[in-house]
């Protein structure tokens, strides 16, 4: 199982049609380069997921969760998805320097 840290702020994506909102973290840089080329050597081998996506555990401070992280095109970088369950356990919300491991 190959792990990637980054320490990255936590942003909120809002529709222009709901009113619903979203927030993430983005893996990008060297960690997003291990994510790629560990998701291509395992998982993807058998076809990529639904939007590209890979399979990964994350954990922020003391909470660990399954999710997937997603292809970000701006940044080169993937977005992790944090459920509000997770920002409410570990006392984080927008704008926050979060420290992120995902697994995979």
């Amino acid at each position: 199982m190959e792990e990637f840290t980054v320490t990255t702020p936590l942003w909120r994506w809002q529709s222009a049609t709901a009113l619903a909102s979203w927030f993430f973290v983005t893996i990008a840089g060297e960690a997003a380069d291990g994510v790629r080329m560990a998701a291509m050597t395992g998982q993807w081998l058998d076809g990529r997921k639904g939007f590209g996506s890979a399979r990964v555990e994350a954990n922020i401070g003391g909470t660990r969760w399954k999710t997937s992280v997603f292809p970000h095109k701006e940044s080169g970088g993937w977005l992790l998805p944090v459920k509000a369950m997770v920002r409410k356990a570990e006392g984080i919300a927008e704008g926050d320097n979060v420290t992120v491991t995902v697994s995979l």
